[in-house]
């Protein structure tokens, strides 16, 4: 059964296509409901560059407190092209992508020769950096002011200004995130990923240039990070710096760590569970604290991302895999009864 399970979920396309028709048909249930649209396209947005902060922290293991920057770059890119320079979207998301990939080529040559804490702190240092880029760099950002008037998305003649329209797109930008990674944990590159994970020492005994593979899925995981800024600032039309700083680089670490670091859909849950809890705590607190504040969610992650430390290390993910063996083993399991034995001889019979 564990075998079974694995080819569904790792290797075969049955568990995610089936998982896909179902994300996709959530809209026609709730069309008329855009808060609800709404929320699933956040958890779109954030899986996305969970999605890659999975292929660097679970596979490559290498932590990152600095991907709101790569984050911001598309954001900001993809707005600066298209409000002020009048360019088709899809320029704009391309450029971002590029220039994500070149910011982090650069940072992460000399970054990686850091290990431990160490990497860590150097690219919390870069995420403070790029967000003050962010905030001082008036004439292109617009500071602390915001950038408005960022035009909605339009792809190949078609405007993406409704949520149920962007529902679609975003989700078809992350189901291809996923697929894209899969295929790269399931390669080659994939197999000596995780031997660095494992021990980089063993790894580079047997030939495996592990800066090569590292700074490799580190430019990846920004181009993930970058291109889900892109699509984020043409749904909300306008950003601030305040969206990209130090702590949305710690959400989507927490989000990485709840899901699972170990599992390529881990980013998907994480980024689900986060945004669900998030809209329960706006209902649930004020009733309980009615003077409570914002920092209130800080403290309420911080005690789950413990709680799944010690109890779950290896994420919510593996709890709901592991749910769904036994509830599959259970019906394969489940014993025949003597009228259905009974019938089924004589069918066979007749």
């Amino acid at each position: 059964m564990d075998n079974n399970l694995t080819k569904i979920y790792n290797r075969s396309l049955k568990g995610p296509l089936i998982f896909f028709v179902v994300i996709m048909l959530l809209p026609f249930i709730f069309q008329s409901n855009n808060y609800i649209l709404s929320t699933f396209i956040m958890i779109g947005f954030y899986s996305l560059v969970t999605t890659g902060m999975t292929l660097l922290i679970g596979y490559a293991g290498q932590i990152s407190l600095g991907h709101a920057a790569f984050y911001g770059i598309g954001a900001y890119t993809s707005a600066y092209f298209t409000a002020t320079l009048q360019m088709p979207s899809w320029i704009g998301i391309l450029v971002g992508a590029i220039i994500a990939s070149l910011v982090s080529l650069i940072i992460g040559i000399p970054v990686f020769k850091l290990k431990g804490h160490y990497l860590a702190l150097a690219t919390l240092g870069f995420g403070v950096i790029i967000f003050t880029f962010f905030k001082e760099w008036k004439t292109i950002t617009g500071g602390l002011n915001g950038f408005f008037g960022i035009p909605p998305l339009s792809l190949f003649g078609i405007s993406f200004s409704t949520d149920f329209q962007f529902y679609f797109l975003i989700w078809i930008f992350v189901f291809l995130g996923i697929f894209f990674a899969r295929n790269i944990v399931q390669s080659r590159v994939g197999r000596a990923l995780m031997s660095i994970h494992g021990s980089e020492i063993a790894s580079e005994a047997i030939g495996i240039n592990i800066n090569k593979y590292k700074l490799q899925i580190f430019v990846l995981s920004a181009v993930y990070a970058s291109i889900a800024g892109s699509l984020y600032a043409h749904y909300v039309t306008f950003i601030n710096p305040q969206l990209f700083e130090m702590m949305t680089s710690i959400y989507f670490l927490i989000m990485v760590v709840i899901g699972g670091i170990g599992n390529i859909w881990g980013g998907l849950i994480g980024a689900a569970i986060y945004v669900f809890l998030g809209e329960l705590l706006k209902d649930i607190v004020p009733k309980i604290i009615p003077n409570a504040s914002g920092e209130f969610e800080i403290v309420f992650f911080g005690v789950l991302l413990v709680v799944i430390l010690i109890y779950m290390p290896n994420g919510i993910s593996k709890a709901i895999f592991h749910f769904i063996k036994r509830i599959t083993s259970s019906f394969k399991n489940k014993p025949v009864s003597a009228f259905s034995k009974k019938s089924t001889g004589s069918d066979i019979h007749d």
